[in-house]
């Protein structure tokens, strides 16, 4: 409770998770705003059969707007789709890399480009959403989805759609400046919690009618436990090398000589590389809906819970893990900071030397990193198909909610040290305290 009284009293931070919560509720509610010229009734019985394959997933990174048909159908997918895009490119195309470099103002820059390709997506995604629900009118046996097919109807739900996701991408910009976390996370993390009452109801009404067995809800319990205990213990693990500052004079008073670390996390990509993953193996998907040759083949092959399903993702999934590490750490530019800041690594030269020992130590341990993402995504699917377990227990979607639940916790503790709070984990805030009576 104390920690909770600590976060009312710090004004800032109140009312950045205040905005945070207000965004989210606004998300929430637009789950519910309809695209015109449709029926959600029968959008949402023939979700029902569809929980298990790509469009389960879809509707659950959507928190069931696809199922309800609506504005926000398309949620923030096509902007990770767009960053993904943007990320392989700033490393084969050379004015990208040179803007990636430029620090903040070439950051802006890709972003702005980003959003550009997020509206692009978004129409090709729009369109191909629309050309789906027509082809659903007459071969549904719960009815027609589409009131008046055509060009109207077609154009309409592109601009709603596109509508949405431009506004959700605002939306998530505006919680990562204004309220606490990331933005795009955070709504995804929102989509998928709002339906996890769902899914406890679903698995609890398969123990009463004997579907799952008691002795096998127990095992998927402890299972589920077991996997969020590991997801901890490996988002906070973390290498340290240690850093030496050298002595130097400054007029007549020594500074410098002071012991340090460099932390490198285990898992430096964080939640990206499953998001990544799975955007990508949704936009076949899409494709198939717009009658690309040769997408429904390979979507009718990469059927979620398969073993095609579980090699590709995890092998997708190994490859985000190196790919926005190398992105985002530049071992180069960490050496040469530490260099300009007369500090080195006791045993290893400044410069060249410090960065590939930098690199090395950043490789192996991605290793280890990415092997536990891709574990941790495709282990418990295993378990999805064998108990037949609602989607939203599936080893992303937990990886998702806990390491962005984690990532929150972390910078609301961050605002609480900093104003010698006691953190969430109350260690930090601790310490400090001690500091401060000696």
């Amino acid at each position: 409770m104390s920690v909770f009284a600590s976060i009312v009293k710090i004004p800032e931070l109140r009312r950045r998770i205040l905005f945070t919560l207000g965004m989210l509720a606004v998300y929430r509610v637009g789950i519910f705003v309809t695209t015109p010229g449709v029926d959600r009734n029968v959008m949402r019985r023939i979700m029902q059969d569809q929980s298990a394959t790509f469009l389960g997933m879809f509707n659950l990174f959507s928190g069931g707007a696809l199922e309800q048909l609506s504005i926000f159908a398309l949620n923030i997918m096509p902007y990770v789709s767009a960053s993904i895009i943007l990320s392989l490119m700033s490393v084969v195309v050379k004015p990208l890399e040179e803007l990636r470099k430029e620090g903040e103002a070439g950051q802006r820059k890709i972003n702005q480009w980003t959003r550009y390709g997020t509206v692009l997506l978004s129409i090709v995604q729009g369109f191909g959403i629309s050309m789906y629900l027509e082809g659903l009118n007459g071969s549904s046996p719960y009815g027609d989805v589409v009131a008046s097919p055509g060009w109207g109807f077609r154009l309409l739900t592109v601009l709603a759609l596109t509508t949405g996701t431009a506004f959700l991408m605002w939306l998530g910009e505006q919680i990562t400046e204004r309220g606490i976390g990331n933005g795009i996370s955070l709504i995804i993390f929102a989509g998928i919690v709002a339906n996890l009452p769902d899914a406890l109801f679903q698995t609890i009404s398969q123990v009463k009618i004997g579907q799952i067995q008691p002795i096998d809800l127990l095992i998927i319990t402890f299972i589920a436990l077991l996997v969020t205990a590991v997801i901890v213990f490996f988002e906070r693990a973390q290498r340290r090398l240690p850093i030496q500052y050298a002595k130097r004079m400054v007029g007549r008073r020594m500074y410098g000589g002071q012991q340090s670390h460099l932390p490198l996390r285990v898992n430096m990509a964080g939640v990206i590389p499953p998001i990544f993953t799975s955007s990508l193996l949704m936009f076949p998907l899409t494709l198939a809906n717009l009658g690309v040759p040769g997408m429904q083949w390979i979507n009718d092959q990469v059927v979620p819970g398969s073993w095609v399903y579980l090699v590709v993702f995890a092998t997708l999934t190994i490859f985000f893990c190196f790919f926005y590490t190398a992105v985002t750490f530049q071992p180069v530019d960490v050496a040469e900071n530490l260099k300009k800041q007369s500090a080195f690594i006791p045993g290893k030269r400044p410069g060249k030397t410090t960065a590939e020992y930098i690199d090395n130590v950043l490789t192996r341990i991605t290793v280890g990193g990415s092997a536990y993402v891709a574990a941790v995504c495709t282990v418990p699917t295993l378990m999805q198909s064998e108990w037949q377990v609602p989607f939203y227990f599936g080893g992303t979607s937990l990886m998702i909610v806990v390491g962005v639940a984690l990532d929150t916790a972390q910078q609301v503790e961050s605002h609480l040290i900093t104003r010698h709070y006691e953190g969430l984990s109350g260690a930090g805030g601790a310490k400090i305290s001690a500091r401060g009576r000696a």
